[in-house]
């Protein structure tokens, strides 16, 4: 039987896999490290939370994530012709020390059997809107194009040193990193206006997680983002987590395969609700894993991390996948 990281291997190389992936069960994540730690968070089902950008968030009950507060008060960047005067990064001159609890904790992971996985998030198309207000960014990128690159390239400049404080403490063999870059049926940009703003910082990003030890790159979007997958491959996603069923994901797969690997199919929004059954779980699971097959394909809920919003439905899915794997493979 192959280790859960040779079987995610095979899989995505278009090998030998001797069962489907199951979710997440390759990826050891560290979700937390020195910035993330100082860096205030939303809880579920509690009030709003300014965190270490000057962002406001706030995580209401049965919601699948922390979202920006942003009326009038709470937007961080209120004109982006101005925005070095309200966009200020938050330091990450952490110690040796602050950074030891973390390194001990991806020391205690079998690199054998598990990816070290580091979690990342938001990302620069996150952060622009975070700061700016959803329909504020997306007008800019139009009106406003020379300072929308410039803060970009802030947002660039800061993710780098983070990375480089990654590399140096966690030695990840995996990134998991959060950027949505779409709704259900769209992207939120032009794949022309993506390829000029969005795919250099990520070339770069990514590029340099590749050049210092990284072995695969987990991007997570759960939106539509078929027209990117071609710049997906060109900065250097390995796995694209999150993809919806509207993406047409057998098509992909076909057109895309051993290039990169799909990671969702499983819509959150369909099973991941109050009213859920395990017999609706079990009818998407095995609607999903019939359609995509069993390479390049990894089953999985399209929410980003092992979780679901409801108890209970990311276990169901993965008992599912299980059950497939015996009669699959």
């Amino acid at each position: 039987m192959l280790t859960k990281r040779q079987n995610l291997l095979e899989t995505i190389r278009g090998g030998k896999p001797d069962r489907y992936v199951n979710q997440y069960e390759a990826l050891a994540m560290v979700v937390m490290n020195p910035y993330m730690a100082h860096n205030p968070a939303a809880e579920y089902g509690k009030g709003p939370v300014k965190n270490a950008w000057g962002v406001t968030n706030v995580w209401p009950e049965g919601t699948p994530g922390g979202f920006p507060v942003h009326d009038e008060e709470h937007i961080v960047c209120k004109d982006i012709t101005h925005w070095r005067d309200y966009v200020h990064a938050p330091s990450l001159d952490y110690s040796d020390a602050d950074w030891e609890p973390f390194v001990k904790e991806a020391e205690k992971i079998d690199r054998n059997e598990y990816f070290v996985t580091q979690f990342v998030a938001p990302g620069i198309f996150e952060q622009c809107h975070h700061l700016q207000e959803i329909q504020n960014c997306l007008m800019n990128f139009y009106e406003e194009p020379e300072a929308t690159q410039e803060l970009i390239d802030y947002l660039t400049d800061w993710e780098l040193q983070y990375a480089e404080k990654i590399c140096k403490y966690i030695k990840p063999d995996a990134i998991f990193h959060h950027d949505d870059w779409g709704s259900q049926t769209s992207t939120f940009i032009s794949p022309a206006m993506f390829e000029e703003f969005i795919l250099p910082a990520y070339k770069k990003i990514y590029g340099y997680y590749k050049s210092h030890g990284v072995e695969l790159i987990i991007h997570h979007s759960d939106s539509y983002a078929a027209t990117l997958v071609p710049y997906m491959i060109e900065m250097g996603v390995d796995i694209w987590q999150g993809t919806m069923s509207s993406n047409n994901i057998p098509e992909l797969i076909q057109k895309y395969g051993g290039q990169i690997t799909i990671m969702g199919g499983i819509d959150s929004a369909s099973i991941d609700r109050p009213d859920w059954t395990k017999e609706l779980v079990e009818q998407e699971v095995r609607k999903v894993c019939k359609e995509n097959g069993t390479k390049y394909y990894i089953p999985c809920l399209t929410q980003g991390l092992g979780i679901s919003t409801f108890p209970g439905v990311y276990e169901a899915a993965s008992e599912v996948i299980d059950e497939i794997s015996k009669e699959v493979f």
